[in-house]
This record gives C-alpha cells, structure tokens and sequence, in this order.
C-alpha cells in the first residue's frame, strides 16, 4: 500500500478488499466445481461394450462362473439365466439358483429391452416395473460360449459360460480384463455348480 491509496476516499479501499474477497470466494467456488465434475466423471466412466451381438446366438442357457454377489443372490449356488429372443426385439430372461441357505430353488422371470444405438451390446433388464438395470456385454467370445457383463458404475459383474465349469486359464484371462476395465475383481465370487459337476461346494 502506498500514499496515492491512504488519501483515496474513505469507504473505496474497503470495496477493494470486498471485489478481492469475492474473486478468491469465486475462484474457490470454480475449483470446487470442476472437482465435482471430475468426480461424477470417474464415477461414470464409460464402459467399453463390445462391437455388437446377435441376440438369436446369444439367447439360451449361460452358467454363473463368477459374479459379484448381491444381497439376494449371496447364497445363491447351481445358477443359471436363461435368455429368449422374442418377435418384438426384447429377451425373455429367466434365472434360477439353488439357495444353500434353505435349500430351495429360488427363480425370476424379466425381460431385457436392447439400448438403441448399441448393436444389442447394452440392455436394460427389468424385473420389477418400473426399474430397470444396466446389462452391458463387455466381452464375448467368437462362438458365443464365453461372456462377460458388467454395468457402468462398475457394482455388479458376470462371467458367464454355456458350460457349468471353465479352464483356470480362461478364468484368469476374464479376471484380467475384468480388472483393465476397472472393476474390483477382490469382490468377484465363484459360483459353486455342484448341481451339474457332482462336486461340493467349498465353505
């Protein structure tokens, strides 16, 4: 502060201090916005699918490899979904499992509604109107015997096989792009499939 500012008009250093105060109240205003952005942004990243997928070769039985578990599949064991391509362009989804903690067979029918523009790579499964939850196919093999599906926010993943069962070595390679693509594969769980392989479970 100089002389020239001391003998300017009382009250006009004060709206000095006041326009300062109110570019570093803005500016910290922005950086906490773009934080935000960046934020949502990670939180959404998109999620490669693959380049397209004939549902008539798609549809049929695919076994429950791995997945991460949710609350009302936790003691789900002998899991299978089995998927129909009907007239009107939709799948008819159906799954069942072996509950290990009742011992009965739980099951649910739905439906899977293509998302425009994907090539039948991302859908949106229903069970319960109106909800309706993210399928995206992110990796499916040439013969249509392997896939992978996920949803963008990265909380739920399948590994699915028309077999009951897989090679360790096919597993580790799922459990890799799984992990490129960013999910937790530390949540992922092995379906036991001991209804089809004769094996038991492991506790």
């Amino acid at each position: 502060m100089n002389i020239r500012l001391i003998q300017l008009k009382p009250g006009l250093f004060i709206e000095i201090r006041i326009f300062t105060s109110m570019k570093i109240a803005l500016s910290l205003l922005l950086l906490l916005l773009i934080g935000i952005g960046v934020f949502a942004c990670r939180s959404k990243q998109q999620l490669p699918v693959v380049a397209g997928v004939d549902l008539n070769r798609y549809q049929g039985r695919w076994y429950d490899i791995a997945s991460i578990p949710l609350r009302f599949s936790q003691y789900c064991t002998c899991t299978f979904a089995e998927y129909t391509a009907d007239a009107n362009g939709k799948v008819i989804v159906f799954n069942q499992c072996l509950n290990s903690k009742t011992g009965k067979t739980d099951s649910i029918r739905g439906k899977a509604f293509p998302v425009k523009g994907s090539n039948n790579a991302k859908l949106k499964v229903q069970f319960f109107w109106p909800f309706r939850g993210d399928y995206y196919i992110i990796d499916l093999d040439s013969n249509y015997s392997l896939a992978m599906v996920g949803s963008p926010d990265r909380s739920t993943l399948w590994i699915l096989s028309r077999t009951p069962v897989i090679p360790e070595t096919r597993y580790q390679d799922c459990m890799e792009k799984a992990k490129a693509l960013g999910f937790d594969t530390s949540r992922l769980r092995r379906t036991p499939q001991q209804c089809y392989t004769g094996s038991k479970p492991a506790h």
